[in-house]
């Protein structure tokens, strides 16, 4: 029996080894490859640590495009798409938890339909009405596709975070006084922090890292986001792979910050909305 357990045990680590190297092998590799020398990314054999490690890529990324700029934009877009998608998924979230109305479950079934349509058949019909209502090459277009795109999903997720909420607590406050809305603010927000926090960075991380609606939609420098910037390494004869690595590095480095100072509450958030409701 000790023998078993200690094989059991064995198989877990080797498989959560091998899970955790290929999560983190792409990562560590986009900054071997930002720290090589351009004259090195293809030499023969290959190294797995840079042997002369080398900033040159990423002082090219900051005096030869225009980073920050691309930064601020994708700032902008993540964080505005994300707030308006966390304001109208708490109320969707909210009504479809704690009314039962005629089309409730139907409401439910299409908001996970639309999780299965790929996304790339709204490129087309989506294009056409940016460019009737003049919204092509606009900051605003992305905010309106990455809002759409997410409320589904979120208001989902808002929907098991009020699930798992008695109602006893919210009409306990309207006893004492509180109206409906004054019952949603101080009892029932304030106990789904956990579950905005998870929306908001699901959101957010969507937003952030998109790169199709980004490329199709814009077409001045000034305009783009940190995807499109990156994707633009891309020429018709070369890949700038150097600048491409740092460039990646320095757009997955905001991300990583917040996700390490919340990722308890993300995961916290995230795990309570899929086993409620």
């Amino acid at each position: 029996m000790f023998r078993l357990r200690r094989v059991n045990n064995m198989i877990q680590v080797v498989g959560l080894g091998l899970f955790l190297l290929f999560a983190i092998g792409p990562i560590y590799w986009m900054l071997v490859t930002s720290l090589t020398p351009e004259n090195l990314l293809f030499a023969w054999p290959i190294n797995f640590f840079p042997t002369v490690p080398t900033i040159e890529h990423y002082i090219a990324v900051f005096y030869r495009t225009n980073i920050l700029l691309f930064f601020s934009n994708s700032l902008v877009v993540a964080s505005l798409a994300s707030a308006c998608t966390l304001a109208v998924s708490v109320l969707g979230g909210y009504a479809l938890a704690r009314y039962q109305f005629r089309g409730r479950q139907i409401t439910l079934l299409m908001f996970l339909i639309t999780q299965m349509v790929p996304i790339v058949v709204m490129i087309v019909p989506l294009f056409i009405i940016f460019r009737w209502l003049g919204l092509l090459d606009t900051l605003y277009s992305l905010m309106i596709v990455y809002t759409v795109l997410n409320i589904p999903f979120c208001t989902i997720l808002m929907q098991g975070f009020f699930a798992g909420i008695p109602t006893e607590l919210e009409e306990a406050a309207m006893v004492d006084g509180c109206n409906r809305m004054e019952a949603i603010l101080r009892v029932a927000i304030p106990l789904t922090r956990p579950g905005l926090l998870a929306t908001f960075l699901f959101a957010f991380i969507g937003a952030w890292n998109e790169l199709l609606f980004a490329v199709m939609f814009l077409n001045t420098d000034a305009n783009f986001t940190l995807p499109v910037s990156l994707y633009n390494f891309i020429s018709q004869y070369d890949i700038h792979w150097g600048r491409m690595m740092a460039g990646a590095t320095l757009a997955l480095l905001p991300a990583l910050v917040i996700f390490a100072f919340v990722q308890r509450f993300m995961v916290r958030g995230l795990v309570l909305g899929a086993l409620k409701g």
